[in-house]
């Protein structure tokens, strides 16, 4: 070898001393040839009894595959495996600062030889894991059908607005709660996959108005964002708004372009939508009470019949969690047997100010709380019926009801109540098996269908053909059928025959007034003619005064209810109270 020769040669010699990376020559059965430092700093800690004869038995426990990839390669040369990834435990690493993985790469130089590369991969796969963990982290801020932020990144972003300095005045944060009024119904009618669809126009729609809607004159709205928080709910962000009336423009305007129709395929779908606002400017606030707050106002919007906003109070907090309150103790309300019927006689009325009090009664549900005391059903109903309950309850109500109604008639024979009227919720009118249930009621208390006459309001008989089938099929029972509150709904005197009813009570809104209003008198007169001349009873709720039944007499109202005979009483009461009167 020539004098260049041995100086390139030791030249190279060192390059592998070295090196910063773990060189390795072996032989095809793995015993190593030679090895520079650095891979003795990296294969030490591997090596169970300290010694480097072996490289795959090095390796065995943490790439057994290795010896095998190496002896299924067949061509005298090449890249058997290339950055294999090898996890040193943590009670193997010398010292905290040692490599946690290494990457080897293995390659066949000949026939008998093979030529090892192991490097320090830990700050790589450290890279790796951040990359992803960012990556993970942002997509679960993502909502996957709209790709606008889901309420975790709301919540971030709105954490953000809230916690800036604010200028002492003129420098605004808001958040918008929006859901939809019925999205159920389109899911129900048109199915999930055009639900979707809406909900992705529907964020359209926000995206492309938001801005201009955000920009009404004196504004300088710098922040504006929407997020999807729930299956059919929006929140929008508002940042540096200059005055809170602004807010207010914009809410009223997205709802009014959001209620315009939707095109999916050949159906045109309209929606309302529901919203609540809550606007800060100085205080620091956490963003879960925001969008919670906002998200009670827009619970107030929509139970004032929906499609309008409502501006978040700290008296509707209050509320809600009373509500919330009363949700919980409903739910035991029920198992332990704290509600109860109380009934309201229906009399006929009769010339000379007489009446006959057999006619019927309507039963009545009260709340006995444990700590409240007696709660009304004002204040409960509308829970049941948003939580689920109204089904249990009014099932509840009408087996008790016909319990006591057939006790009547044996213990008072011909001065029992001749009928007797139970309430029906929209909950309960949409139950596929309502008609199944209460003819298993009427048959286990031993009652005639034709003595029950179940009662609806005038909106809800109006709300559509499904109602109206419920309503046919009831009426298939035997039993009868009556229009409660008319006057406050959406039915007039000129569609009543479009109702299968048999009963229509008038409103006590009207009777209050029949004594002192020409023009009350004359609406209550136009309904007993009609209602007489498609054959159904009236009914005049809320007689208080003898003036008042007077009057509706005068008009043929049929019958009459009110505190003018009696109060809501028990159904022992109402034995004694017949007993008494008939």
């Amino acid at each position: 070898m020539s004098g260049e020769q041995d100086s390139a040669y030791e030249s190279l010699v060192q390059f592998l001393y070295r090196a910063p990376v773990a060189l390795i020559q072996l032989q095809k059965d793995g015993s190593i040839e030679m090895l520079n430092p650095m891979a003795a700093q990296l294969l030490m800690p591997l090596s169970a009894d300290g010694d480097l004869v072996n490289l795959f038995q090095v390796l065995q426990p943490y790439a057994p595959v290795l010896l095998r990839l190496c002896a299924n390669f067949k061509p005298e040369q090449g890249l058997i495996c290339e950055g294999m990834r090898i996890a040193v435990n943590e009670h193997q690493r010398q010292h905290p600062e040692s490599p946690a993985v290494l990457s080897l790469g293995l390659l066949k130089v000949d026939g008998n030889r093979l030529m090892a590369i192991v490097m320090d991969a830990t700050h790589e796969v450290v890279r790796e894991q951040r990359l992803l963990a960012s990556r993970l982290a942002s997509a679960a801020k993502l909502d996957t059908l709209t790709q606008l932020p889901n309420r975790a990144g709301a919540l971030e972003l709105l954490s953000t607005m809230t916690q800036r300095a604010r200028a002492p005045s003129g420098d605004y944060c808001a958040v918008l709660f929006i859901n939809f009024d019925r999205f159920k119904q389109i899911n129900d009618t048109l199915g999930n996959e055009v639900g979707d669809q809406v909900i992705v126009l529907v964020a359209e729609r926000l995206s492309t108005n938001l801005r201009s809607s955000s920009r009404p004159p004196g504004s300088r709205t710098s922040t504006e964002l929407i997020a999807r928080v729930g299956g059919d709910e929006f929140a929008v962000l508002l940042d540096g708004v200059t005055e809170r009336g602004v807010v207010s423009a914009i809410a009223a305007r997205l709802l009014e372009r959001l209620s315009k129709p939707y095109m999916i395929g050949s159906h045109e779908i309209t929606c309302t939508f529901s919203a609540g606002i809550v606007v800060l400017n100085s205080e620091a606030h956490d963003a879960d009470d925001l969008l919670r707050d906002a998200a009670i106002a827009m619970a107030i919007a929509k139970a004032a019949g929906g499609d309008r906003f409502a501006i978040f109070r700290q008296q509707m907090r209050e509320d809600a969690l009373l509500r919330g309150g009363l949700e919980s103790d409903l739910r035991y309300a029920i198992e332990r047997g704290e509600l109860y019927n109380l009934y309201q006689p229906v009399v006929r009325l009769l010339a000379d100010g007489k009446v006959d009090p057999t006619a019927g009664v309507e039963a009545l549900v009260r709340w006995q709380h444990p700590v409240r005391g007696v709660v009304g059903p004002v204040e409960f109903i509308g829970i049941a019926e948003d939580c689920g309950l109204i089904g249990a309850i009014g099932e509840k109500v009408l087996e008790r009801a016909c319990r006591d109604f057939v006790r009547w008639k044996q213990r008072l024979g011909a001065r029992a109540p001749r009928l007797l009227a139970v309430n029906l919720s929209r909950a309960q009118l949409s139950q596929d098996d309502l008609c199944d249930k209460v003819s298993a009621i009427l048959a286990a208390s031993g009652m005639e269908p034709d003595k029950l006459q179940l009662e609806i309001t005038e909106s809800l008989a109006a709300q559509g053909k499904d109602i109206q089938e419920q309503l046919l099929r009831l009426k298939a029972l035997g039993v009868k059928l009556a229009l409660d509150d008319f006057g406050t709904g959406y039915s007039s005197l000129s569609s009543l025959h479009l109702l299968p009813v048999d009963t229509v009570k008038i409103d006590r809104s009207f009777v209050t007034l029949a004594g002192t209003s020409r023009h009350h008198e004359v609406l209550i007169e136009a309904t007993v003619k009609v209602a007489r001349s498609l054959g159904m009873n009236t009914v005049a709720e809320g007689i208080e005064t003898q003036q008042q039944a007077a009057v509706v007499y005068a008009q043929g109202c049929d019958k009459g209810q009110g505190y003018l005979y009696s109060r809501p009483i028990t159904g022992e009461a109402i034995e004694e109270w017949l007993s008494n009167i008939a």
